[in-house]
């Protein structure tokens, strides 16, 4: 696969941070983002369940670096929009939560600080998983726009009771889940729910199979919705909707939910967060699901694609990044933070030690007692490191999901929604005087 870069067309200011030890120690002669002197109040906004549970914790230990807790809706209900006016008006918070998809629309309007003179930052690298690091640097040289937080490596939820009595062997590709599909639908069912609205689970698809929708030469963003690898998972994905293989309500419903829960859908590629999903949406079919790895491309493959996960980055205008930069290590490589975010929000630590943290490394009961969280470990290493995000993704998703939803009611098809939305993306580029190579 192809190493992309992804640096910026502008230079843009670079706020630097000091090395350090303790956050109360004081430097002479340090960086701009040096240890404060005296005690500092630290603004963080984001969305996560029980959040405050596990700030509290942090409040407790450090007297001198308190975190006050800002919560609102998820970012594109409302959190970005806010975040972009609060940067506008110059009184961000000091830490926001920040989807990895989002992070290049942050860094092009030179809303993050650059935390890549932090030693203690840097130093961090080999504790995350190579793909999630790449996330946050854009592939720059000696930048840092965030620390990685979650990782949403995908596998193959299936229903283990219905495949084995219909005698379905469990696909391991994608020409066995096609071949599956058949058997599943004389059987009475679907072999899973495409989304219709949700693009972010096509983009995994599209990420497993090698495309590659967005890069940038250090001057202009190439847009390519329509590679090779992204053409291929859109005719596949079309096939099986134009033989009504699958299914097509509306994602994140209560039709949805009894899709699942009824047994009408048996299987469900997504991430790692969709154990919750499953769990709390289809509560009949306790004991009755199983976790297998991504059907591959090629027989043998050992790849994964990936859907969600997230940063907390330190906004430009934080008068305490070093602090900031603290915070947000803890808060994603302690082994007791990592575990209260999985408590609490269920999140999927980004670092290669999370994934061995006790409450990951057991047996789940709604699935029948199987470690499925090791699956995923496995998976989270098997996601290509150079899949990047173009800097409008919230118009692009927008764009998409309109002309998806056209595509699965046999208006049009995926490849023509595509092509609409690489359109519609490029013209959103150019309008905000993003260069773009024709």
């Amino acid at each position: 696969m192809r190493s992309l870069s992804i640096a910026l067309a502008s230079a843009l200011a670079l706020t630097a941070c000091s090395s350090g030890g303790d956050a109360e120690e004081t430097t002479a002669g340090a960086a701009a983002c040096a240890p404060s002197s005296g005690p500092v109040t630290l603004t963080y906004t984001t969305w996560i369940p029980g959040i405050d549970n596990v700030v509290k914790v942090w409040n407790e230990k450090n007297p001198n670096i308190q975190v006050k807790v800002q919560t609102g809706p998820n970012g594109n209900g409302g959190t970005y929009a806010n975040f972009f006016n609060q940067l506008k008006a110059g009184n961000a918070p000091d830490l926001g939560h920040i989807e990895y998809d989002a992070l290049p629309s942050f860094r092009v309007q030179d809303g993050l600080t650059n935390l890549a003179d932090c030693s203690e930052v840097t130093a961090a690298k080999d504790q995350f998983v190579d793909w999630t690091w790449g996330q946050v640097t854009f592939g720059e040289q000696n930048s840092v726009y965030g620390v990685p937080q979650d990782a949403g490596p995908m596998a193959l939820f299936y229903r283990k009771d219905l495949f084995e009595k219909n005698k379905i062997p469990v696909p391991t590709t994608w020409d066995e889940y096609a071949a599956a599909a058949e058997k599943v639908k004389a059987a009475g069912g679907y072999i899973t729910n495409f989304s219709q609205s949700d693009i972010n689970q096509f983009a995994g698809f599209a990420w497993q199979a090698g495309g590659r929708w967005f890069a940038n030469d250090g001057t202009k963003w190439t847009v390519n919705l329509q590679d090779e690898a992204t053409t291929k998972v859109a005719n596949y994905w079309q096939g099986l909707i134009d033989k009504k293989l699958v299914s097509s309500v509306p994602p994140w419903t209560t039709e949805w939910d009894n899709a699942y829960n009824t047994g009408q859908a048996w299987t469900w590629t997504s991430a790692v967060w969709g154990a919750n999903s499953i769990m709390s949406g289809a509560p009949a079919t306790k004991g009755k699901w199983a976790v297998a790895p991504m059907p591959q491309w090629t027989a043998g493959g050992t790849v994964a694609g990936n859907w969600g996960g997230s940063a907390t980055a330190v906004f430009k205008g934080s008068k305490h990044p070093y602090e900031a930069a603290k915070f947000a290590l803890w808060l994603n490589t302690s082994e007791e933070a990592l575990t209260l975010l999985n408590k609490e929000a269920q999140l999927y630590p980004a670092t290669k030690a999370g994934a061995k943290l006790p409450a990951l490394s057991e047996g789940v009961e709604f699935y029948g007692g199987q470690k499925i969280y090791d699956v995923f470990a496995t998976a989270s290493t098997q996601v290509a490191p150079d899949f990047v995000w173009g800097p409008t993704m919230t118009s692009t998703y927008a764009t998409a999901s309109d002309s998806f939803k056209g595509a699965v009611s046999g208006s049009g098809t995926l490849l023509d929604a595509l092509k609409t939305t690489q359109t519609k993306t490029i013209e959103n580029l150019k309008s905000q005087a993003i260069p773009v190579a024709e």
